[in-house]
């Protein structure tokens, strides 16, 4: 019932708010976050149809397809072709995900739901931000909307399952960078083996503001302690990020290459930056 309740909260926001104007934030010091990259098979189902930094990932299946992230509004079209090439349907799409409510990876969410019609789900802590295009989020001034609002058809918890033609994404709330950033856990299948998958959303932090003075998010550096020490205890195979810089992706895949799901097994450097996130936390923290 409080689960209703709250969608049904979320929808009338979001009537509300989807004529108002957006103002999407500029990228002009990010020219690789809508940058062209060849799309391109990462494990088995699982593909890369991103730019050359903002990280949107595509899982198939039977009973139509998963797409996690949509990077800039200007990245639908680019995200469109990247899905054809593949031998794909954009329109073929029945479930939209996020890893963090923030203009760079919801800016053309809204465009692809309407164009699909895709059920849009996301972690219950950024169901609102999603829903008003950033104006309830904790680091900005909340004056306009930076990306087109996203009608939430599912509000997702810690550990909830999406389900879709045989494949299992489980959602792991990971707060801190957004209050309702997640990561994904799935398995995967191609001719040799299994593997477990983890779509991460790292902890990095955003406010320049000391914690204690972030009053719109009075429990950040605890969430940011919880999202440290559950990602500390994940394990599995392979594992790629928000950001194509987190999992040195052009290092890993150059245009053309083939498939080789082992250049993304490299667990070690995912703990490494864990670490130097952790460190990152206790300065801020004051530790």
């Amino acid at each position: 019932m409080k689960k209703l309740l709250l969608l049904i909260l979320i929808s009338h926001s979001y009537c509300f708010l989807q004529a108002q104007e957006v103002h999407e934030p500029s990228s002009e010091n990010h020219p690789e976050w809508s940058k062209p990259f060849p799309p391109f098979r990462i494990v088995g189902n699982l593909y890369y149809v991103g730019t050359a930094d903002l990280a949107c990932y595509l899982i198939t299946t039977p009973k139509g397809n998963i797409l996690i992230n949509t990077g800039l509004a200007s990245s639908e079209k680019l995200i469109g072709e990247n899905i054809k090439k593949l031998g794909f349907k954009l329109s073929d799409t029945k479930i939209l995900l996020t890893t963090q409510a923030h203009f760079d990876h919801l800016g053309a969410m809204a465009a692809i739901k309407k164009a699909t019609g895709a059920k849009f789900m996301v972690d219950y802590a950024d169901a609102q931000v999603a829903t008003d295009g950033g104006r309830s989020d904790y680091d900005l001034d909340g004056k306009v909307s930076v990306f087109k609002p996203v009608k939430v058809d599912r509000i997702l918890h810690d550990k909830d399952i999406i389900r879709l033609g045989g494949m299992e994404l489980i959602m792991l709330h990971h707060p801190g960078h957004t209050k309702g950033s997640c990561s994904f856990l799935l398995t995967v299948n191609d001719q040799n083996r299994k593997y477990r998958v983890l779509i991460a959303n790292l902890p990095t932090i955003v406010t320049d503001k000391k914690f204690a003075d972030v009053s719109a998010y009075p429990q950040i550096a605890e969430d940011y302690a919880y999202t440290l020490r559950s990602m500390k205890n994940l394990k599995f195979d392979l594992w790629v990020a928000s950001h194509g810089v987190q999992f040195d992706l052009l290092k890993k895949h150059k245009p053309g290459d083939p498939y080789n799901p082992a250049v993304f097994m490299d667990v070690k450097n995912f703990y490494d930056y864990l670490d130097e996130l952790q460190e990152e936390y206790d300065k801020k923290n004051g530790k």
